[in-house]
């Protein structure tokens, strides 16, 4: 028996993606079978409600086909699969192990089946424009620039030491339990910032993001001491302003690192060792903050982040935390919007509950043109966080997440550990998944503070890194790049990835290769508008189109392989492809030589 299905292809699930309630789903399933076929069903149940699935008869349709149709009445996810009934026995079909869509499998028993997602949105987000058609920068600001004129760093923190030389390598001394005995600073800071926004305005950048500014020990400041305050090595509030006032008047805006999952044990809120005037959590019941932490054994012993004692995790449930961080005026979240901050990008959001994430997208909507960005490290639209599913991109919470799920293809890809097959497999499953918006306005990244530099996962391949580059500023998406990036600098984990910037050594060939695809980027706002699919071609190459309609405006594809190839007309695999875009990409690239190394991008057709 062969049962045939693609959840990619609109002839069998129709409409593509992501739909609202009461939107409905056409599908289709071919059956080709010795014996008769007694009856075919389509099986659904929403997230979580699996004793309460739903059996739809499909109907026979000539040609062994099989259709039904059904309306999802809830927001959040379903999940669905096909069951054909045989005379002697039953067969299942479900999607590829690993939750991918497009062609599924069959399968003997019910307890194996994996079934296809259909996600299923609460409300249609929308962006602003700064936003969507914007290209970001994230700034580690100790490791970028001093903006002071003789060099000085600002305010030393005790207990902590300054590098000899910019160019020395990242170290933690640490002590016999690995904590961390002395934090180390280069003295970047917020004029640093401020000074070198020439120089991010010539390589093209309209957005920066900022890692943490707020008070704290450590010099990634995660572990955040006061909300209200800018940390003094940083500088103070009028060099922040001037860094806000600086940005817009060049165009550009400013996104800051919200971290309201934990503090510092050493922060106001908490207080260990009394630093702070104020009563803290640590020091006696009658403090303010102490409803906001949660003590196994007062004081010494407290919920804190993965264990690590010098991150005390907040109760995000404390209606006076709540209100703190977002629910009354005068919040962490207003204030510093009110200051002129653009948007913000929630550290570890799988920590934040669903509520909590909605209550600040709320107090951000007060604002106008605000993006709300969380840290999630895998496909958010089906994320499981504690046993919970979460809904970061229904409608009313997150707008864009961090694409690390997109960093990820893009280097197994180039690094010849991911199929051409699998890389378009696993890139349209998130097209399917995804809301729209989420999808075409994801904060890309190809490296952050939290990972390998990509030149060194790279393996210091620098023909590699340009592809990365050109694959990142050409796919759907906001790309970020990390800071240094388009120096060549790089770096294995944590802390070797936060190097100084090499302001003395920038590659200004690699510089001009990133600036010519930022500019091409900014200089075709109307991707946010064309449609995308990615395609492949046997196992030698990668690509991808937009097109308007029934014209073909922008093709990009890749060998990812060491040896030219000369496409054919069998190697190419445009199954998600309309057929009039599909006989354009042939006429442009059969007998076409596919360079190596070289991402070839065409547009203009006529």
């Amino acid at each position: 028996m062969q049962i045939d299905y693609n959840s990619f292809q609109t002839a069998d699930r129709s409409p593509f993606g992501a739909v609202m309630p009461q939107t409905p789903v056409q599908f289709r399933l071919t059956v080709t079978a010795s014996e008769p076929i007694s009856q075919v069903n389509f099986r659904v149940a929403h997230d979580g409600q699996w004793d309460a699935e739903i059996v739809q008869p499909m109907h026979a349709m000539a040609g062994g086909a099989y259709t039904t149709s059904f309306i999802p009445t809830q927001a959040g996810l379903y999940f669905y699969y096909f069951e054909v009934q045989l005379a002697h026995e039953v067969v299942y079909y479900g999607c590829r192990d690993g939750g991918y869509g497009g062609t599924g499998v069959q399968y003997a028993r019910r307890e194996q089946v994996q079934m296809y997602q259909l996600t299923t949105l609460a409300a249609k987000e929308s962006l602003p424009q700064w936003y969507r058609e914007g290209v970001a920068y994230q700034i580690f600001i100790d490791r970028f620039y001093n903006g002071n004129s003789d060099g000085h760093v600002n305010a030393p923190k005790a207990n902590s030491f300054l590098y000899g030389r910019l160019s020395d390598r990242p170290l933690y001394i640490r002590d016999a339990q690995q904590a961390i005995l002395r934090w180390d600073f280069y003295g970047g800071n917020l004029r640093g910032v401020t000074a070198k926004v020439p120089y991010l305005k010539q390589l093209g950048v309209t957005i920066i993001y900022l890692t943490p500014i707020f008070q704290a020990d450590s010099n990634h400041r995660y572990d955040t001491g006061d909300y209200y305050q800018i940390d003094p090595v940083l500088g103070d509030l009028s060099d922040f302003d001037q860094l806000v006032t600086t940005l817009h008047q060049a165009g550009m805006r400013l996104i800051l690192d919200g971290v309201f999952n934990h503090v510092g044990v050493e922060s106001r809120y908490f207080n260990r060792s009394g630093h702070y005037e104020s009563l803290g959590a640590a020091q006696a019941r009658t403090s303010p903050y102490y409803s906001w932490f949660t003590f196994i054994n007062y004081p010494t012993e407290y919920d804190s982040w993965w264990g690590i004692n010098d991150l005390p995790t907040v109760d995000k449930q404390n209606q006076s935390y709540r209100d703190f961080i977002y629910a009354k005026p005068g919040s962490v979240i207003d204030y510093w919007t009110a200051r002129g901050v653009d948007g913000w990008r929630l550290d570890v959001a799988d920590e934040l509950p669903d509520d909590f994430i909605a209550g600040i997208r709320q107090a951000l909507d007060r604002y106008p043109d605000k993006v709300l960005i969380g840290e999630v490290w895998e496909d958010a639209s089906h994320k499981l966080a504690y046993g919970q599913r979460r809904h970061y991109l229904e409608g009313g919470r997150l707008q864009a997440v961090m694409n690390y799920p997109l960093r990820r293809l893009i280097i197994h890809v180039l690094t010849g550990t991911l199929a051409p097959s699998d890389w378009w497999r696993e890139l349209m499953t998130l097209k399917e998944n995804y809301p729209a918006t989420a999808f075409n306005y994801n904060f890309n990244n190809i490296g952050s503070h939290d990972t390998p530099r990509i030149l060194t996962m790279l393996q210091n391949d620098q023909a590699r890194l340009s592809l990365a580059m050109g694959l990142l500023l050409t796919l759907p998406g906001v790309p970020c790049l990390y800071y240094g990036d388009e120096a060549k600098m790089t770096g294995g984990k944590d802390p070797d990835n936060r190097a100084f910037y090499p302001w003395n050594q920038v590659d200004q060939p690699l510089q001009q290769v990133v600036q010519q695809w930022v500019q091409w980027r900014r200089a075709h706002p109307m991707l946010n508008t064309w449609t995308f699919a990615p395609f492949y071609m046997a196992d030698y190459g990668i690509g991808y189109v937009y097109w308007e309609i029934d014209q073909l405006k922008v093709l990009v594809t890749l060998n990812v392989t060491d040896m030219v190839r000369v496409v054919t007309a069998n190697d190419l695999q445009l199954a998600c492809l309309p057929t009039t875009i599909a006989a354009q990409v042939r006429s442009q690239l059969v007998g076409h030589s596919l360079k190596v190394n070289q991402l070839q991008l065409s547009e203009n057709f006529t």
